[in-house]
């Protein structure tokens, strides 16, 4: 599969590199944790044997990316404004249907696991629904789960979980105070995360926190104020995701060139300030990753029944892991032209390639995609 247009750029060793900095940046932010610290320090060993085993696969003609996201239900307990995944219609409030079961994500766990995967990315809807993925995610050590979740369901159990698998990591969302957190996921949430981040804390816990990214909270995410909080509860990470416009009516949220030139300066501020946290922004610089790495440059989606996917603002999907195995996936018709294309690397004005693309995936979609 064609990488990139840039035959110069190489993305294996772009995407190793950033692993690197993700887990150096983590040890050093645990060192006050012992358990942490210890469980990061095995970690590293895992990653860098995984990093190995990609570059020999590589060099094999055989790319594998070393993150992968999975959307592991559909269900959820709120209803964010501006949504993604209510706005394309992977989460709803109705029972879900056909979904992957736990064994099914068990299988795909372990088949990253052997390919070199480090990180999965647990998402949904709500992805603490799903006890019994969770229970699957812990049996595989040498990959590391950030689960994104709007924290309600962080409790007894959940607690005794994190303390005895550290590699599972709860990502709790945010949009900032009281007053825009509520304002965008509904009255007494930011409450409801402020009780879970201290009860994490006050078990020894470390957590990250999501924060979506838009024109009108920018000033306040990147905040000393803000940031110096977070710490103060345990927070070890923040991942900053660019708000992407999926309706209309809310365009005018989307962080344009001047406000990514803003947040560049102070994700790089911020690493430079507080060495106890670790800083990700997604979609992060794309100049310097040679474009995005959705579509398995870098990762790709799985949708909770199945769906290979470029990435969740992309959800497009010819293959699915329920009828193939994770490898084959990857060699996707669909990512292969994503890619052959130069979509990942076109110029757009927000912060998503592919959704800015969005009708260029959709026609590769559907004319018949002849093999990668």
């Amino acid at each position: 599969m064609a990488n990139t247009k840039r035959e110069d750029f190489d993305i294996q060793k772009y995407m190793t590199n950033g692993v690197k900095r993700v887990v150096n940046d983590a040890i050093r932010a645990t060192l006050s944790n012992p358990k942490e610290s210890v469980f990061m320090a095995k970690f590293a060993l895992a990653s860098k044997k995984a990093s190995d085993h990609r570059r020999k696969l590589e060099d094999q003609g055989e790319h594998i990316p070393p993150f992968l996201i999975s959307s592991i239900t559909s269900s959820c307990n709120l209803h964010c404004a501006g949504c993604y995944s209510r706005s394309n219609h992977a989460c709803s409030d109705e029972a879900p249907v056909d979904q992957l079961t736990g064994d099914q994500w068990g299988s795909i766990f372990t088949e990253a696991d052997e390919l070199g995967i480090s990180f999965i990315l647990l998402a949904g809807g709500e992805p603490l629904l799903r006890w019994d993925v969770m229970q699957e995610a812990t049996k595989h050590e040498n990959i590391m789960f950030p689960i994104f979740t709007n924290g309600f369901f962080i409790k007894d159990k959940y607690l005794e979980l994190f303390d005895k698998h550290r590699n599972m990591i709860p990502i709790i969302s945010i949009e900032g105070d009281k007053e825009k957190t509520d304002l965008r996921r509904g009255e007494g949430v930011y409450d409801k995360v402020m009780q879970s981040m201290n009860a994490l804390h006050d078990n020894g816990l470390i957590f990250g926190t999501s924060v979506t990214v838009t024109t009108q909270n920018l000033d306040e995410v990147y905040s000393e104020e803000f940031i110096s909080d977070m710490s103060k509860l345990g927070c070890k990470a923040v991942i900053f995701v660019e708000f992407v416009p999926v309706t209309d009516d809310s365009t005018e949220l989307a962080p344009g060139e001047d406000e990514r030139i803003i947040m560049a300066e102070n994700i790089a501020r911020l690493r430079k300030d507080h060495p106890e946290m670790v800083f990700i922004a997604f979609p992060g610089d794309e100049k310097s990753s040679g474009g995005c790495v959705a579509a398995g440059r870098g990762f790709f989606h799985i949708n909770s029944h199945g769906g290979a996917e470029p990435c969740p603002f992309s959800p497009y999907s010819d293959t699915n892991v329920a009828q193939t195995s994770l490898r084959q996936a990857l060699k996707s018709p669909l990512f292969y032209h994503v890619q052959d294309q130069g979509l990942l690397i076109d110029d757009h004005a927000g912060g998503c390639t592919l959704f800015a693309n969005r009708d260029k995936v959709e026609s590769i979609l559907n004319r018949e995609l002849p093999s990668a």
